[in-house]
């Protein structure tokens, strides 16, 4: 694997403010930039609004989906590049019990909650605790304190999720959680839509996905985890040695949409490859290590003719999505990594991206 080549790194950070309010609050854009490495956001969910790489020629592209204004975000319901939370992916029933107190949550997907209920943490502004545009790491902090009975979980909770650039190449997330004074279940997951031939360049079947995962956690019709963990092996999920993700996908019914176990994926603290994705026409590559102990694997399996930047239209496995993840309803599964934070404990959750070039 050939690095992207060598280039003078200077930081230049722009910080936009746009005619948009909630609430009081103010949502803007912001920029970090190294070299030809620049990524925005916007304080509305936290979110990822682009990130530019040079493919193996040079030539730049934005690679992640999403929309021209603050306001596509604010009607989005594709959760494009936002941070997702109380509690990301699946919540069955919308329920859960914990040390003996039964916590009925906002449902927003029929019966069941997914990524935090109706206004989970992609819906509200955060704050800008930090913004440096000196040196040669960049970085941004978000932070948003979630009261107790938000969307139905118990608890305040004090969140944070830092961005970094280091160096040219590589993008670091770090999300914290420290609960005030209740015990409460913390997952939070970045939900970045990636196509690394660029947003508008069409499906993503031809890219070469390998994942780190030798298990998976199976769904029922509802996408709510069974409880069991099953080995990939002989299965359309086995991405241990790089496959295309149009190999198999015909079949599954919609697509992937489904949990890994990775490898060594219950010690938090350490950081492990979860997944390396190929795009061969650009030569573009991203590996994302993190410390959590799964990915979500999913396929843009229900996006439908959405308007995204420039008028463009997304439609079904216009991207791909890898979000590092506790293991989706673990509230409702004893035998899953516990998500629960108890009072004066803190939830860390680290990922780094890092992009390169190959012929």
């Amino acid at each position: 694997m050939a690095k992207i080549p060598v280039l003078l790194c200077f930081t230049i950070v722009v910080l936009g403010l746009v005619n948009v309010s909630t609430a009081h609050k103010q949502v803007g854009i912001y920029e970090l930039k190294n070299g030809n490495f620049s990524v925005k956001f916007t304080n509305w969910g936290a979110t990822i609004t682009s990130l530019l790489v040079p493919d193996k020629y040079g030539k730049l592209a934005d690679v992640v989906l999403g929309y021209d204004s603050v306001k596509g975000y604010m009607n989005d319901t594709s959760y494009f590049g936002s941070i997702v939370g109380r509690v990301a992916n699946r919540i069955g029933g919308a329920q859960f019990t914990l040390n003996g107190i039964h916590y009925k949550l906002v449902a927003n997907e029929g019966k069941n909650m997914l990524h935090g209920g109706t206004r989970g943490f992609s819906d509200v502004v955060w704050k800008v605790s930090k913004y440096h545009n000196e040196g040669q790491t960049p970085r941004i902090v978000f932070t948003y304190r979630s009261h107790d009975g938000e969307e139905g979980f118990p608890g305040d909770l004090r969140v944070s999720v830092a961005y970094a650039l280091l160096g040219c190449n590589e993008l670091s997330v770090t999300m914290k959680a420290r609960a005030l004074n209740k015990a409460t279940p913390v997952n939070l997951a970045q939900h970045t839509y990636w196509n690394l031939g660029g947003h508008n360049s069409g499906d993503i079947l031809s890219n070469d996905v390998q994942i780190f995962g030798s298990h998976i956690t199976p769904v029922d019709s509802q996408l709510i985890p069974t409880g069991k963990i099953v080995p990939v092996k002989g299965t359309p999920y086995d991405f241990l040695k790089p496959h295309t993700v149009g190999s198999r996908i015909k079949q599954l019914p919609k697509g992937y949409d489904i949990n890994y176990a990775l490898d060594g994926g219950m010690v938090h603290h350490k950081m492990k490859r979860a997944a390396v994705v190929h795009e061969k026409r650009s030569g573009r590559v991203m590996e994302l290590l993190t410390n959590a102990p799964g990915v979500q694997f999913y396929t843009g399996n229900m996006l439908k003719d959405t308007k995204g930047k420039g008028g463009f239209i997304y439609k079904p496995h216009a991207a791909l999505c890898l979000e590092t993840q506790g293991f989706p309803d673990s509230v409702n599964h004893p035998n899953f990594p516990s998500q629960i934070v108890t009072p004066g404990k803190s939830y860390k959750h680290y990922m780094l991206f890092k992009f390169s070039t190959k012929s």
